[in-house]
């Protein structure tokens, strides 16, 4: 059973999401608080948080960047907040997914199965190796010589797309489908931050990379 941590301070939407996510088949965890989240996210360790980014201690970003040193769950979050900066800000500090109030029950639980997914296991053995990095597909792990490469699940989906069709463009849409869902097909910005942050870990020099492949006006390709 998948267990979710949502963190929200509006007892009632609290509630809400508790009733319909158990209903739906996930063990659900709660917490009001930025304190309370990295608290709960240490003891239980959910495969997924739901987060808002307004709670009354911490911003969300902090919270974010408090989790992503040590936790490899997805972090999905809900906010008030529809300013694009704010997006931008989330996914760099290591969120997977941003879904803005109101918003659709089944628009969110359709986010949420997502999520989930990218974060399930290879479901074989392929290692792909470079001069740079080793990406072992079943054990979704990645070293960089003696170093293992933390990666969140969202830039673990979307280098494993890559990876499967070296030398191949893979385009926006594509990509953005494959490892978002299909709802997520016009939102460009999302790859560009991902793809920044992948060459930031594995890339020798980012600002020139040699594995990960812009062509431009069209999508990215893996170079071996």
């Amino acid at each position: 059973m998948t267990r979710i941590l949502v963190a929200d301070d509006e007892p009632q939407l609290l509630r809400a999401l508790r009733i319909t996510l158990r209903a739906r088949g996930y063990e659900v965890e709660t917490a009001p608080t930025g304190a309370a989240v990295l608290e709960v996210a240490a003891r239980r360790h959910p495969e997924l948080i739901l987060l808002d980014l307004g709670l009354p201690d911490l911003d969300g970003i902090e919270v974010i960047e408090g989790l992503r040193p040590w936790y490899d769950g997805s972090i999905v979050v809900l906010s008030a907040r529809h300013d694009p900066d704010d997006k931008v800000l989330a996914l760099d500090a290591g969120a997977d997914d941003y879904v803005t109030k109101p918003f659709g029950m089944e628009e969110l639980l359709a986010r949420l199965r997502a999520a989930v997914r990218r974060a399930a296991p290879a479901p074989d053995s392929v290692v792909v190796t470079t001069d740079a990095f080793t990406v072992d597909l079943a054990a979704k792990r990645v070293t960089a010589g003696d170093h293992d490469v933390r990666l969140t699940p969202t830039e673990w989906g979307l280098l494993e797309v890559l990876i499967r069709n070296p030398g191949r463009l893979i385009g926006h849409k594509q990509l953005l489908s494959e490892v978002w869902g299909p709802a997520y097909q016009q939102e460009f910005g999302y790859l560009r931050v991902y793809v920044a942050q992948l060459r930031r870990k594995l890339e020798p020099d980012p600002s020139r990379p040699r594995y990960l492949i812009t062509e431009a006006g069209m999508g990215y390709r893996f170079e071996p």
